[in-house]
């Protein structure tokens, strides 16, 4: 496993360099409104919105987490990187709604829709869920490839204490990321983001270019996948315990457009530019950038495995309910420091910081936005904007401490894949907001009481699951064991129990709508599809043309295409 030399040193350096450049320029601009702060003026290009929108999903966590299910799972977790479509449906479907709103968040999107009490229920759920589940597992994830790559840095703080090269990464990383988000707002985020695109693409690419050249071809990889094919495919039977294929339908798009349809994280980006048609197009540009990650994120941990069936490359393992298993999330630091040669190493870690650096900012950055906008500013009516842009900066401080208290708790709960863990959760928080969403810009007759009812219902049931799951974690590490109906209910698919989710949040929707007055119809023209005004429908219409088409078509086609190859790559 070869070090890091001075060539590797000098690509590092030069793309912090690149970085500090970025938010120096960015910093000298004048941000003294909450607008300029939070959604970077609302003047932002379609191609700089599409790029933020797709580095902000790629994050470290992907890059680590996806290679290691694809070493230990195959295609299983490919279903949620082929998301691009669900992307297209915010282009079309949810755009136009949200920036003829002039909204700055999702949550305040819900109180135009329907009630304040909708509105601060979404702002904390969200909140807590960015801080122990995005914000840690990015950052943890970061840690784990410093600790592979370079193992021997430590700084000696006392006697009996070491921080080791896991905790001097992850630290380093999040504390300059912070600054820079700190400093620059939303501008500096999707400005570094489009840089930190190019710098993950290509640094993705040669990984993928190296190891399949070692391996010797895409049809030796093939083979060796085909040994493994029950477990390596991309559909499997129901029978399967963590991917049975009814499961993933149900489930995969739930996910998907409660991530890239309704969440701040995602939405924001969008909310940022100059207007309606550059907010859709860049939206589309974010689709045709999602296409990608499957062929150069999740293909090389299918890469890793083969190279360690072969012997070329000895991945690491670790103790799982008592048995030794490879420890997928270390695959790519593995394959990075084993197959590039000097130069290209630190061109490929350059991506990683890249990927972690551009989902934490974009994460501080969204927090920041919920806390001020949603909480603060209702609590303080009257503060000024110049006072609102402090509150902002101090939020995304306290998001990087409690991110960073929150790490160690990391190491103990992604023993199954890091990966893996994320999805499991957002399968349990999506499902009540999906509905909400999707109801409220379809259905008129809901009103803000049915909203309230469901999203509370599928929470409380979601953290229900997700806490029994945990407690009845099965082997010697069970803490409940009877009764059996209760064991049942934690140990039962996640995919499967996010349908059950989103049917009882529907039915209490639907339901407690029904049972009550109907909204002011009035109060919430153009914020449905059946209340969209005359204005809004010719705005709606006049903001696309033959290049939106294509792009559609375009991303389409390759999901299509992609979905047929790999479902048939292994027979």
């Amino acid at each position: 496993m070869g070090g890091f030399q001075a060539l590797d040193w000098i690509a590092i350096a030069g793309y912090f360099g690149i970085m500090l450049v970025i938010v120096w320029w960015v910093v000298r601009q004048k941000q003294r409104t909450s607008t300029d702060y939070f959604l970077a003026g609302r003047n932002m290009p379609w191609f700089v919105v599409g790029a933020s929108v797709f580095a902000s999903n790629i994050g470290s966590e992907h890059i680590v987490g996806l290679a290691g299910q694809g070493s230990t799972s195959g295609m299983g977790m490919a279903h949620w990187e082929l998301h691009a479509w669900v992307v297209v449906m915010l282009a079309w479907i949810f755009v136009p709604f949200y920036y003829r709103s002039k909204v700055f968040t999702m949550p305040e999107f819900l109180e135009k829709r329907f009630n304040p009490a909708s509105r601060w229920i979404l702002s904390i759920v969200s909140l807590i869920a960015y801080v122990f589940t995005k914000v840690s597992v990015t950052v943890y994830a970061g840690g784990v490839v410093f600790n592979v790559l370079l193992p021997e840095i430590n700084i000696q703080l006392t006697d009996t204490f070491v921080l080791d090269a896991f905790w001097i990464g992850a630290l380093l990383t999040v504390t300059f990321t912070g600054v820079y988000t700190v400093l620059g707002g939303l501008r500096a985020v999707v400005y570094t983001d489009t840089v930190q695109t190019v710098v993950l693409l290509i640094g993705s690419f040669f990984i993928t270019f190296f190891g399949l050249s070692k391996l010797g071809g895409w049809g030796e990889l093939q083979a060796i996948c085909r040994e493994n094919a029950a477990n390596f495919a991309l559909w499997r039977p129901n029978s399967d315990p963590d991917f049975p294929w009814l499961g993933i339908l149900i489930a995969s798009p739930i996910i998907g457009i409660w991530y890239w349809c309704t969440d701040q994280y995602i939405v924001q980006r969008v909310l940022s530019a100059k207007d309606l048609r550059n907010a859709r197009r860049g939206a589309l540009w974010g689709s045709f950038l999602k296409v990608w990650p499957v062929m150069i994120f999740l293909v090389p941990g299918l890469i890793g495995y083969a190279l360690h069936q072969k012997g070329l490359i000895a991945i690491p393992t670790k103790m799982v309910n008592g048995q030794e298993v490879n420890d997928g999330d270390k695959v790519f630091a593995v394959m990075v420091s084993s197959l590039l040669p000097v130069g290209m190493r630190g061109l490929v870690v350059g991506g990683l910081l890249a990927a972690l650096m551009s989902s934490l900012s974009s994460l501080f950055n969204s927090c920041s936005t919920l806390f001020t906008v949603d909480i603060y500013e209702k609590i303080r009516p009257k503060a000024s904007e110049r006072h609102l842009v402090s509150v902002g900066r101090v939020a995304t401080v306290a998001v990087v401490a409690m991110g960073i208290v929150w790490i160690p708790v990391m190491q103990r709960v992604s023993q199954g894949g890091l990966y893996k863990y994320l999805q499991d959760v957002q399968s349990y928080l999506g499902p009540p907001i999906t509905a909400v969403f999707l109801l409220g810009l379809f259905c008129k007759r809901i009103n803000g009481k049915g909203a309230v009812a469901g999203l509370l219902i599928g929470f409380v049931a979601g953290m229900g699951k997700l806490t029994l799951q945990a407690l009845t974690g099965g082997g010697t590490e069970a803490i409940i064991a009877s009764p059996t109906w209760l064991v049942y209910i934690g140990q039962y698919n996640f995919l499967f129990a996010s349908g059950w989710l989103l049917l009882i949040s529907i039915v209490a929707i639907v339901g407690v709508s029904l049972s009550t007055a109907a909204p002011d119809y009035e109060r919430i023209a153009g914020l449905t599809y059946a209340t969209a005004t005359p204005e809004q429908k010719k705005e709606r219409r006049e903001s696309w043309g033959a290049v939106d088409v294509l792009i559609t078509v375009v991303v389409l086609g390759l999901v299509l295409g992609l979905y047929v190859y790999f479902s048939f790559w292994l027979r």
